[in-house]
């Protein structure tokens, strides 16, 4: 599984799952300034599940029905550390009984919702 933090997803949190093992390309690193329309695009052709903070792209999902990528996980907290946001995404791609692809999932401090995404 390949991710694609947006801009504002801290810095530490993606090294620290970077150090778990997985694939994360930072947009504040690569492609500092990109509107989410260019971070949509590039996770869509990258095959990349965004990480975000923005809740811009519900609405570019499911509003202007723009082209989704596999999935988009949205944090609605950042919590107090790097590692609080890093295990809550660790949990949820660890569970073998939640299939991540597909989905737009919102993680709040109460759990998780999600949409299905429309291709």
């Amino acid at each position: 599984m390949k991710f694609l933090a947006n801009e504002n997803f801290p810095l530490p949190s993606v090294q620290l799952i970077r150090a778990a093992g997985y694939e994360v390309e930072s947009i504040a690193e690569r492609h500092s300034g990109w509107k989410d329309v260019e971070v949509l695009k590039h996770a869509v052709e990258n095959g990349q599940v965004i990480l975000t903070f923005d809740r811009d792209y519900g609405e570019l999902l499911f509003r202007y029905r723009l082209q989704p990528p596999p999935a988009v996980v949205f944090f609605r907290n950042k919590g107090t550390h790097p590692q609080a946001v890093a295990g809550r995404l660790m949990a949820l791609v660890t569970n073998r009984t939640v299939v991540l692809e597909g989905s737009f999932r919102v993680i709040i401090d109460e759990g998780i919702r999600q949409r299905k995404l429309s291709p």
